[in-house]
Formats: structure tokens, C-alpha cells, sequence
């Protein structure tokens, strides 16, 4: 059982607490909560913008330029800003008014009605605030969902029951059609992104053909006088388990990247519109660590008038098939590490969050 005294003491600690955990080389080390007076900060460094038009609408020459671009901002920092990816942004826009009714609106009784619980690799299903993971108590409400929770008629999983996942059907609907389309996005991620690190374009598009994602909705309510004396971040300090994800740039600041070469924090801000694009534990495995899984967080915002502000934020994770085996790709050097079995490796990696009992061997 979690106490809140562990909870309490995940306010004060550090990721390397953690590291057992990990199923990728951190060496790295920072809090998992801002706190102030023991932080430095990066204000020259700028997450560089990449145009992924170039890459869909562009010829080989052009395609080769955006491919080392993109590759070369994930090989420094692990973050890069999209534009020209063909999403509109109203669609953005509506998404974000639609994660704040969803929370709002949502009697409390509902949302423990769907209590998160493990679906294959993936804890999904709605998080209340502070028990986003067990060891810091974050100051967001979060609900996850991945395949299996919509209503997707592809062929690629068993048929989905919305009423199982979603109190409101039409929500459903509507992040199913966002989901799909941003999902149009990620093969030509990847053909670049492997086209940048000198593999084949197309090594994983079998796996990809049927590989799973999670939409994850945050929000995060006004920061109360509690709230900001406790010293809890909104998001703890962490790196994702995925191969990349897709954030949506959120209008609200709170996002932090921790530069490693440095180590100090980039406040990120994208423009609006835009997507921020991140490596994850999957890809620096898979990429034998030339692609780094980058450390991030949501700090309270610096803008007091903003801290009575909600906030909310819609990334979309991209995953490999849970059966797949992970191994280095090609041409990359010796590897650094045994192949895996994807199921076990996120697991094994989400256990800090959840608990010991959690990975599946």
C-alpha cells in the first residue's frame, strides 16, 4: 500500500532513487520536483523547429536535409517542435476545450468508476490528483487511453465496448478521429528518423502496422495555497516509456527539459499550433542510446496570475507491439543491450510508478 508519507518523500527525491527501474542508461540526476533555490536554468538554449512538410512534400534532397535535422535535434536535446505537420490547429484548440469539459463536467462518482487499471503493458483508465504514480504526488488528474479503448475498425485488435472506457460516447468519437489522424504522422516520423541514424526507412513498418498508442489527458487544476506550499511539481521529473510521443503545444507554461549537456531546465514554449516531439525509453533502447530518452516535467507556473489558470495537455504515445521483441537496430555499433520483449521492458520500467507486482515477465 502507498502511504502519503511516501508520496510526501517523493517530493524531496531524486530519479536516481529510481534507477533499479530503469531498462535504459541514466545517468543523469535531478529532482523530481522544481524547487526553488536548488535549480538552474537554460534560457539561451531553444528547441529547434522542424518542418515535417519537407519530409511529406518534399523531394529526396529535401527529405535528406529534414531527416538530419530532425535526427540531429533528438540526438542533442530528444525534444523537437513540429510545424507543417497538416493537423489544423482549431482542431487543437477544440481538443483542449474539450479535456477541460471532460474533467469538469465528469461527476466524481463516474471517474472512480473507471479507476485505472492495467490493459496489457499500459495502466489505463482515470487517475485522481496525486495518485498519478506512487512515488510523488503530482498535481494533475490524468485519464489514459490506449488501442483497445476506441473504437477503431481496423483489424488490429478485438472489438472495443466504448461504454467500458468512456462515460460519454461522442468524446470517444472525437479523439478516435484525432488519434487517427495524428497517427498519420507517425510512419513518416519514423522513415526520417531512421533515415537520419542511416537504417532502412522501412525496418519497422511491420511493427508500426499494428503497434499500440495511449492518448493521455491532463489536467491540471488551479494551483491552491496547499498546493504551492507543498512543493509537488503538477508533473514529477520523468522520461517517457515510449518510442516518441506527440504533445499538442499546450497554451498554458509548466513544461521543462532538462538539458543534459548542461543540466539545466529549458522552459519549453511551442507555438501555438505546433507539436512537440519526444524521444523515449523504446527509442533510446532500439537506437543502442544515440536517440536519448529526455527528461521532462510540469513545473507551477512562474506567472502567478496563471497558477489559478487550469491547464490541460493531450500527448499521444507510440509504442511497439507488446509481443515485439526490442533490439538495436541495424548499423548502429555493438549492442548495448539484449533484445526484449516489449511487454516485459515497459513493465519492468513502468514498476516505479506502480509497484513491484507490476511487471509481466
Amino acid at each position: 500500500m502507498v502511504t502519503p508519507d511516501k508520496k510526501q518523500r517523493g517530493i524531496e527525491a531524486l530519479n536516481q532513487d529510481f534507477i533499479r527501474y530503469e531498462q535504459v542508461d541514466k545517468a543523469q540526476q535531478y529532482r523530481l520536483a522544481e524547487s526553488a533555490g536548488a535549480e538552474e536554468y537554460d534560457d539561451e538554449t531553444v528547441i529547434p523547429a522542424c518542418d515535417l512538410s519537407q519530409w511529406i512534400d518534399g523531394d529526396s534532397a529535401t527529405r535528406a536535409q529534414f531527416a538530419k535535422e530532425l535526427t540531429d535535434a533528438l540526438r542533442g536535446i530528444g525534444f523537437a517542435i513540429l510545424v507543417g505537420h497538416g493537423v489544423d490547429p482549431d482542431r487543437y484548440v477544440a481538443a483542449a476545450d474539450r479535456v477541460s469539459r471532460f474533467f469538469e463536467t465528469t461527476p466524481s462518482d463516474v471517474k472512480q468508476r473507471y479507476r485505472a487499471e492495467r490493459h496489457g503493458a499500459i495502466n489505463q483508465g482515470y487517475f485522481p490528483k496525486e495518485e498519478t504514480s506512487d512515488i510523488h504526488p503530482d498535481l494533475v488528474e490524468g485519464w489514459v487511453f490506449c488501442r483497445r479503448a476506441f473504437a477503431l475498425d481496423d483489424g488490429r485488435g478485438a472489438p472495443c465496448r466504448v461504454a467500458d472506457f468512456w462515460p460519454d460516447a461522442d468524446q470517444e468519437a472525437f479523439f478516435r478521429d484525432l488519434c487517427s489522424t495524428q497517427f498519420s504522422l507517425v510512419q513518416p516520423i519514423v522513415h526520417a528518423i531512421l533515415t537520419g541514424l542511416g537504417v532502412d526507412p522501412e525496418h519497422l513498418d511491420d511493427a508500426l502496422e499494428s503497434t499500440n498508442f495511449a492518448l493521455r489527458m491532463n489536467y491540471y487544476p488551479p494551483v491552491t495555497a496547499a498546493d504551492a506550499a507543498s512543493g509537488a511539481g503538477r508533473l514529477l521529473g520523468h522520461e517517457d516509456v515510449t518510442l516518441f510521443t506527440l504533445l499538442p503545444a499546450p497554451t498554458v507554461e509548466g513544461l521543462q527539459v532538462l538539458n543534459r549537456r548542461n543540466e539545466r531546465w529549458i522552459r519549453l514554449a511551442a507555438p501555438p499550433g505546433s507539436i512537440i516531439l519526444n524521444t523515449g525509453d523504446y527509442m533510446q533502447r532500439i537506437s543502442n542510446d544515440v536517440l536519448p530518452s529526455t527528461t521532462h516535467r510540469v513545473a507551477q507556473p512562474t506567472d502567478p496570475a496563471l497558477r489559478s489558470t487550469p491547464r490541460v495537455s493531450f500527448p499521444m504515445n507510440v509504442y511497439l507491439p507488446e509481443d515485439a521483441m526490442l533490439q538495436v537496430l541495424p548499423g548502429l555499433g555493438e549492442p548495448r543491450y539484449e533484445p526484449i520483449r516489449a511487454l516485459t521492458f515497459h513493465t519492468r520500467a513502468t514498476a516505479k510508478y506502480y509497484g513491484d507486482d507490476y511487471p509481466v515477465e
